[in-house]
């Protein structure tokens, strides 16, 4: 559970970098709107840990500031792009939780509702992203994005 908190407030963090240089006021609020979504899945998974008697990850301030840095860049490039960058993002979540809930184990039925509440949020959020004018991203850049999600849940998952 550790790993889908980092991974909730990495994305809560992409949607307020992405909403800061955000070009139209739609494109703003639908990135705030996932944001307050991913808000309360951090705090879903954040009650989870405590219930599990655990804690966050240590390098949750580098999750946050490096995401929201990433999803400014990505803003950057215009809001189909950045629309495009939150489907790829959500595609790519949603293999994660696809992982997880596959390795959870049988008994634990409150972390198996938490993660398939949130996977069909994410669902959503990318195909809004998509239907919104989101164009995928370049094959280098999604598989950078691959490389640096498994970094990440790697590292939250010990630290």
């Amino acid at each position: 559970m550790r790993v889908n908190h980092a991974g909730e407030l990495a994305a809560q963090a992409l949607y307020h970098g992405q909403a800061l240089v955000a070009r139209s006021a739609a494109t703003r609020e639908m990135l705030l709107a996932a944001a307050r979504s991913e808000a309360d899945h951090l705090a879903w998974c954040e009650t989870r840990l405590n219930e599990l008697a655990s804690r966050p990850s240590l390098l949750d301030p580098l999750w946050y500031s490096g995401s929201f840095l990433i999803g400014a860049g990505a803003a950057l490039l215009g809001d189909r792009a950045s629309l495009g960058f939150v489907a790829e993002t959500e595609r790519q979540v949603e293999g994660h939780l696809d992982e997880h809930l596959h390795r959870l184990p049988p008994a634990d039925a409150r972390s198996r509702a938490i993660l398939e509440t949130m996977r069909a949020e994410e669902i959503a959020h990318g195909a809004a992203a998509t239907a919104a004018g989101g164009i995928r991203p370049p094959a280098p850049v999604s598989a950078l994005m691959r490389r640096t999600a498994r970094i990440m849940t790697g590292s939250a998952y010990w630290i």
